[in-house]
C-alpha cells in the first residue's frame, strides 16, 4: 500500500479489497508452512549455508593443529603477564598437538596465521555484487549451487596447498572465497520469489542461520578429526559433504514457485498473490544512482560492516584465544568454540518467528521491528565482549560471556541482515551483494588486526581486540537507529505498478 511519505510497503498486512474494490487475497487460502515447498527450500538452503560456513571456519580450528608453534610461551617484559597459567598435571596440554604419524605441521607465526585466516575474504569480496546482479536476472538456484560446489571442491585441495607453502594456501583460500561469495546474494534473490511478506523473517532466519549451525557442527568435528585422523582429513570430509549437498540441490530446487514441479496449486497461488509484482526479476537495468544515494541502504551497509567486525573476529580468532590464552586442548577447543554458535542459531531462529509475529499482529511497523532487533543484536554483544576482556583466566566466565555475545548477536538476523528485501524486494539479491561486499571488509581486516594486536600472546593485546569490536558495534547501533528503514523505497517500485497506483489516484481525484 502507498504511504504518505511516498514509500511503498508490501510488508503491511494486505487489505481485503483494493481501491477499485477488486479482491486481492480474499480467495487465496494461506497454506500451512509445515511440509510446504517453501519450508523444504528453507531446509535445503539451511543445509547448504551450514556446509559453506563449515568450509569457511574449519581452518580456524585446524590451524591450531597445522601450526607447531601455537601456544608457545612468550617471555614477559617488565613483569607483564603474557597469558594465563598452564593447567596443572595431566591437563597441561598447551604443547604441540600430537598428530597421526606423517601429518605435517608448519612454523607459521601469528601474523602469517592472521593473513591465512583472512585470505578467504579477499576472494569473497569480489563476487558478491556480480553474484547478486546475475542472480536477480537469471535466478539464484544455479549460482547458490555452483558456489557451494566450487568451494567444496577447492577445500579438498587445502592439504596440498599447505604443503606447497603459505602463499599457495592464501591463494586457494581466496579462490574459495570467490566461489562462496555468490551464495548469500543468490539466496536473497530466491527468497524475493519465494517468501511471502508476512513469513520473510522466519523463512530467511531459518535458512540464513545455517551459518551458525555450520560453525557449531564444524568446530568440534574439526577438533575431533584433527586428533584422530589428522588435520588433512578435515578438508577431505568437509569438501565431500559440500559436493554431496550440491547433488540434492540441483535435483530438487526451482528458482520460482511457478516452475516448481512438486508444489501444490494452493501454495503456489498464495506465494504469487502475496508477493505480486515485487517477485519479478529486475532484468538487466538497475537504478544504481538511486541506490548510491539511498540513506536506508547506506544504513544497512555501515551497520553490517560494523556488526561483522565482531562476528568475524570471534569466528576466526576464538579457537586461537582458547588455545593461546586459556590453554584448552584441541578437542575441548573445538567444542567450546562451537557453543556460542549453537546459542546464536537458536536465538536467531526464535527471533525470526518473533519478528514475523510482531509484524503480522501489527504490534510494531516493519521499520520498528528491524531497528529493535538490530539494537538488541549490537548493544548486548558489545557489553558481553567487554565482559570477556575482563574475565581474566576464568574459563567458565569466558565461555559464558562468549556464548552470550553470540546469542544476543543472533537477534540482528531478524533486523538489519534481512533489511534489503524490505526496502527493495526485486533488487534484494543485488543489494545483498553490495551490502555483503562492504560487510566482508572486516573479514579481511579483523583477523589481520587481531594477529597484529596479539602477536605477543598477551592478555592486554586481546583486550584491545575486544574493545575495538565493542566500540564499532555501538557506533553501528546508533547509526542504524537514526537512518534505518523497513519500507520499500520509491526507486524499487516496478514502473508498471507505480503507473497503476498513479492511475488510481487520478481516478479518485476525478470522482
Amino acid at each position: 500500500m502507498a504511504h504518505p511519505s511516498g514509500s511503498y510497503s508490501v510488508n503491511a498486512e494486505p487489505s481485503d479489497e483494493s481501491e477499485d474494490n477488486e479482491p486481492l487475497l480474499r480467495d487465496v487460502t494461506i497454506p500451512p508452512l509445515c511440509c510446504s515447498a517453501r519450508l523444504n527450500l528453507a531446509s535445503l538452503m539451511f543445509l547448504g549455508i551450514a556446509v559453506v560456513y563449515g568450509l569457511r571456519v574449519n581452518l580456524s580450528v585446524a590451524m591450531v593443529a597445522m601450526v607447531n608453534t601455537t601456544g608457545e610461551p612468550v617471555p614477559g617484559l617488565n613483569g607483564t603477564v603474557r597469558a594465563c597459567p598452564l593447567p596443572a598435571g595431566p591437563d597441561n596440554t598447551s604443547k604441540t598437538f600430537e598428530q597421526p604419524e606423517g601429518t605435517p605441521q608448519y612454523p607459521w607465526d601469528a601474523e602469517t596465521q592472521g593473513w591465512l585466516l583472512g585470505a578467504f575474504f579477499f576472494g569473497y569480496l569480489c563476487t558478491q555484487i556480480p553474484g547478486g546482479y546475475l542472480s536477480g536476472h537469471y535466478g539464484g538456484s544455479v549460482f547458490l549451487g555452483l558456489g557451494v560446489l566450487g568451494t567444496a571442491t577447492l577445500t579438498v585441495l587445502t592439504p596440498l596447498a599447505a604443503k606447497w607453502g603459505p602463499y599457495w594456501l592464501f591463494a586457494l583460500r581466496a579462490l574459495e572465497g570467490l566461489g562462496e561469495g555468490v551464495t548469500f546474494p543468490a539466496m536473497m534473490s530466491m527468497w524475493a520469489h519465494w517468501a511471502p511478506p508476512l513469513e520473510r523473517s522466519r523463512l530467511m532466519s531459518m535458512s540464513g542461520n545455517g551459518a551458525n549451525f555450520g560453525a557449531f557442527v564444524a568446530m568440534p568435528l574439526t577438533g575431533y578429526i584433527c586428533q584422530t585422523l589428522g588435520w588433512p582429513a578435515v578438508f577431505y570430509i568437509c569438501g565431500g559433504a559440500g559436493c554431496l549437498w550440491a547433488v540434492f540441490w540441483f535435483l530438487l530446487v526451482s528458482d520460482d514457485p511457478r516452475t516448481h514441479r512438486r508444489i501444490n496449486e494452493e501454495e503456489r497461488d498464495y506465494i504469487i498473490a502475496s508477493i505480486g509484482h515485487q517477485g519479478s526479476g529486475h532484468g538487466w537495468s538497475v537504478p544504481v544512482l538511486s541506490m548510491l544515494t539511498s540513506v536506508p541502504l547506506w544504513a544497512i551497509i555501515i551497520t553490517q560492516m560494523c556488526s561483522n567486525w565482531s562476528f568475524y573476529t570471534q569466528l576466526t580468532s576464538l579457537p586461537t584465544y582458547l588455545n593461546n590464552i586459556l590453554h584448552f586442548d584441541l578437542k575441548s577447543n573445538g567444542f567450546l568454540s562451537a557453543v556460542p554458535y549453537l546459542a546464536a542459531w537458536l536465538c536467531a531462529t526464535m527471533s525470526g518467528f518473533l519478528a514475523d509475529h510482531l509484524i503480522e499482529r501489527k504490534v510494531f511497523s516493519v521499520t520498528t521491528v528491524r531497528k529493535l532487533f538490530t539494537l538488541t543484536g549490537m548493544l548486548f554483544p558489545a557489553s558481553f565482549l567487554l565482559a570477556v576482556a575482563y574475565s581474566g583466566c576464568s574459563h567458565v566466565l569466558t565461555i559464558i560471556f562468549f556464548t552470550l555475545t553470540s546469542a544476543t548477536g543472533g537477534t540482528s538476523g531478524a533486523g538489519v541482515f534481512m533489511n534489503q528485501i524490505d526496502i527493495a524486494p526485486r533488487y534484494a539479491g543485488f543489494l545483498l551483494g553490495i551490502t555483503n561486499t562492504f560487510g566482508t571488509i572486516p573479514g579481511v581486516i579483523a583477523p589481520i588486526a587481531t594477529g597484529y594486536f596479539t602477536k605477543d600472546h598477551t592478555m592486554e593485546g586481546w583486550r584491545k581486540v575486544f574493545w575495538v569490536s565493542a566500540s564499532v558495534n555501538v557506533c553501528a547501533a546508533i547509526f542504524y537507529t537514526l537512518f534505518g528503514s523497513g519500507e520499500v523505497q520509491p526507486w524499487a517500485i516496478p514502473k508498471d505498478e507505480d503507473d497503476k497506483d498513479e492511475g488510481k489516484r487520478t481516478r479518485s481525484v476525478s470522482a
